[in-house]
């Protein structure tokens, strides 16, 4: 499946659609950097998400050192004509770590598991097979 994607002219950065549980919309960055998929915390806790509510926290490295998130699993996560359910994300609280954007997080290659897919910046389009 090949879909558009939109990139930020200012820095390049590829702005990618998502869905949680069938109707929440969000913006986020792809980061083929970034191992996991992660959403600020103010973002799910706007979509009504309990922050209480995590499974774990867990220990990553980020370019600017070691930080701690917490994880949460997402009923049904959907981008690019794929969805994942059950799917596990990181949440951290952008806000309060000085973090200011546009976007509500990062979409990571955990998304992509087991997929083979291909990132088009000529046509700027992204194609999962």
């Amino acid at each position: 499946m090949t879909t558009p994607f939109r990139r930020e002219p200012e820095n390049g950065l590829i702005i990618i659609s998502i869905e949680i549980d069938d109707k929440y919309e969000l913006k986020m960055v792809l980061d083929t950097g970034a191992t996991n998929t992660t959403i600020d915390s103010n973002a799910l806790y706007l979509l009504g998400y309990d922050l209480k509510d995590n499974i774990g926290i867990v220990e990553i490295e980020t370019a600017n050192g070691i930080i701690e998130t917490e994880v949460f699993e997402i009923d049904s996560f959907s981008s690019l004509g794929r969805t994942k359910n059950r799917f596990q994300i990181q949440v951290y609280d952008f806000l309060a770590h000085g973090i200011f954007s546009d976007y509500n997080g990062l979409l990571g290659l955990d998304f992509f598991e087991g997929t083979k897919f291909c990132i088009d910046t000529k046509l700027n389009t992204i194609n999962i097979i």
